[in-house]
């Protein structure tokens, strides 16, 4: 399985991406090839609303998308990891997430496996409900089958996150597929 970790966070060696690490780790000694993007260094402008795309494509702007795109649309799975901002993704990985406008029925009908990567520091249970709703929402109608998620709270530093169970737990996600 071709697997693309869209990486979300400006630490790029924060707890994001020790936990894209660890799921990586375990999916190649699974037997799958992963690339890890991190959207955060990739020049993709915000989706304008043109509607230019008619919802399936191409869109009217040209940028980093375009590969992007591309990349998506030859993965079998994809897996959106990001930090909790203000109890969402990033707005560097909503901006490519907003841009999948332009190929909704190309990425739908890829059936893609879907997981989610996320760390806060705070571990209220309520902490990271907006997200997983913004995520199933994302995979129910992208028709995505999620495969699983990681939800990081206490997760606040590196040393925390080294601390807890969620590298393991990554880990283990990436070695099950």
């Amino acid at each position: 399985m071709r697997i693309l970790v869209l990486q979300g966070s400006p630490n790029t060696n924060g707890s994001t991406a020790m936990l894209a690490g660890e799921f990586a780790r375990g999916a190649r000694e699974a037997g799958h090839a992963v690339d890890i993007v991190d959207v955060v260094g990739l020049d993709i402008a915000p989706c304008t609303g043109c509607v230019a795309c008619g919802f399936g494509g191409p869109c009217a702007l040209s940028d980093d998308m375009d590969d992007l795109r591309e990349r998506i649309l030859s993965s079998d799975m994809l897996v959106f990891a990001t930090p909790l901002y203000y109890f969402g993704m990033t707005a560097q990985l909503k901006i490519v997430v907003d841009r999948f406008c332009s190929a909704n029925p190309s990425i739908s009908g890829r059936h893609l496996k879907s997981a989610l990567l996320t760390v806060a520091w705070n571990d209220d249970d309520w902490t990271f409900k907006a997200l997983e709703a913004h995520y199933d929402t994302l995979v129910g109608y992208l028709n995505m089958r999620d495969c699983g998620r990681v939800i990081g709270g206490g997760c606040g530093t590196p040393a925390m996150t080294r601390r807890s169970r969620h590298l393991k737990e990554a880990y283990d996600l990436g070695r099950s597929l």
